[in-house]
């Protein structure tokens, strides 16, 4: 099989590194080795989209992907499909009846059998280009230098403290980190890049871009212009340059001030982040994954909930008892429509960091699928006001508010956080 990496369980190939016998890295193409005619006519539609020089970062990138179920799935499709040079997926999960219902690579003969060594093959269809390899053992096993060796990590439906222990091995090695998962309708994205720089490319403005400081992470760098040839018009080309925070930093940080700057903004905050921030507490408490539908349950995390929404300074009437209890009936399952959107946004921000084009993530984003809403919030430990530096019409513009995926806010009822019963 072209592209294959080696022995699914214990080799890789020569050119690849390992570590504890898995393989670390594949073999990427040779740095002085640019795209075959082939390759160019198999990306012609997407090296339209963000050109010749990001389709070749993306081939010698190399994807670690931790988890293969349902989300997992839909990232590892748009990445291949996409042309990255190398993936390697880490699962050491056994296929079950559940993964039957949402994933497209296995089947009922794959039932008993590693997740990530079912799906391989089927994978390795999609693009046989991509070097891919599979390490069926449990993420926690591998030391920190694991994950030097690849551009960036995706660890999908993990616990809060794995998600932590892997940020940080990646921080050591300046790996820029994502984490995912979803429950049911709802699901988020969280982005630590530490620093990183892009490129935006725009019809040259009548006011001239002023280099410095745009929000509290992110400043202009650079600004140059080159002219368009087919309409004669002038494109901007301006750099800049965004500082993230850990995702155990993000999650014990206040809402930036916009947020908290009015009793309407406060409202318009999505209830899923307090019920997010309870999930990784409740974890914490018992080691659990999510709550069972005992009343021991449910109290705590209602009680976990409501402390969440309160440490977040927002109004007690917008955590009702009819979103609490539509989370905790999602919780830990599967829909597929909501992978395929929440791993088709997180595939599209990787591609968009590996070229080095277009505003990333910053940091959190929440998937809301009851109410069709995505917004991003950018969760510091320190966020610095920038009133007098900022008009309010920019704000809502660069990210000071939430980035929002275009979709419809849910109306907020009032209603009390009293214990819910499913």
């Amino acid at each position: 099989m072209e592209g294959f990496s080696g022995d699914l369980n214990t080799g890789a190939s020569s050119n690849g590194q390992s570590i504890n016998g898995f393989v670390v890295q594949p073999p990427l193409p040779p740095e002085g080795q640019n795209m075959s005619p082939e390759e160019i006519a198999l990306y012609d539609r997407q090296i339209r989209l963000w050109g010749v020089q990001a389709q070749e970062k993306l081939r010698r990138a190399s994807i670690l992907l931790i988890g293969l179920k349902a989300l997992g799935n839909e990232i590892a499709k748009n990445l291949v499909l996409a042309g990255i040079g190398s993936l390697t997926i880490v699962d050491d999960g056994i296929v079950t009846e559940d993964d039957l219902g949402a994933q497209f690579f296995l089947t009922d003969q794959h039932l008993g059998l590693n997740r990530v060594q079912a799906a391989l093959p089927q994978i390795q269809k999609l693009n046989p280009r991509v070097l891919l390899s599979a390490i069926p053992v449990p993420i926690l096993t591998q030391p920190p230098e694991f994950f030097a060796p690849y551009t960036l990590t995706i660890a999908t439906n993990l616990p809060f403290s794995t998600l932590s222990t892997i940020n940080a091995s990646c921080r050591l090695s300046s790996r820029p980190f994502y984490a995912a998962e979803t429950h049911g309708f709802y699901g988020y994205i969280f982005a630590d890049l530490i620093i990183h720089s892009f490129v935006i490319s725009r019809e040259k403005p009548n006011v001239a871009t002023a280099i410095g400081p745009e929000t509290p992470t992110r400043t202009i760098v650079a600004v140059s212009t080159k002219p368009e040839k087919e309409n004669g018009k002038t494109i901007e080309l301006v750099t800049k340059c965004e500082s993230y925070s850990p995702i155990v930093l993000a999650n014990s940080s206040p809402l930036p001030p916009f947020h908290l700057s009015s009793l309407r903004r406060k409202r318009a905050v999505t209830p899923l982040l307090s019920c997010l921030r309870a999930l990784w507490e409740y974890q914490g408490l018992t080691t659990l994954p999510h709550p069972s539908r005992s009343h021991a349950d449910l109290e705590l995390f209602t009680t976990l909930a409501t402390e969440k929404h309160k440490e977040l300074q927002l109004p007690t009437e917008t955590l009702r008892a009819e979103f609490l209890r539509s989370f905790m009936q999602n919780v830990g399952s599967e829909i597929s429509p909501v992978c395929a959107f929440l791993g088709g946004q997180l595939a599209q921000d990787v591609i968009n960091v590996v070229g080095g084009k277009e505003q990333p993530i910053q940091n959190m984003l929440l998937f809301d699928g009851e109410g069709s809403a995505g917004p991003v919030y950018a969760l510091h430990p320190i966020f610095p006001s920038l009133e007098g530096e900022v008009g309010e019409e920019q704000k809502e513009q660069i990210g000071l508010g939430a980035a929002v995926v275009p979709m419809v806010l849910p109306g907020m009822m009032p209603n009390g956080a009293e214990l819910v019963s499913l």
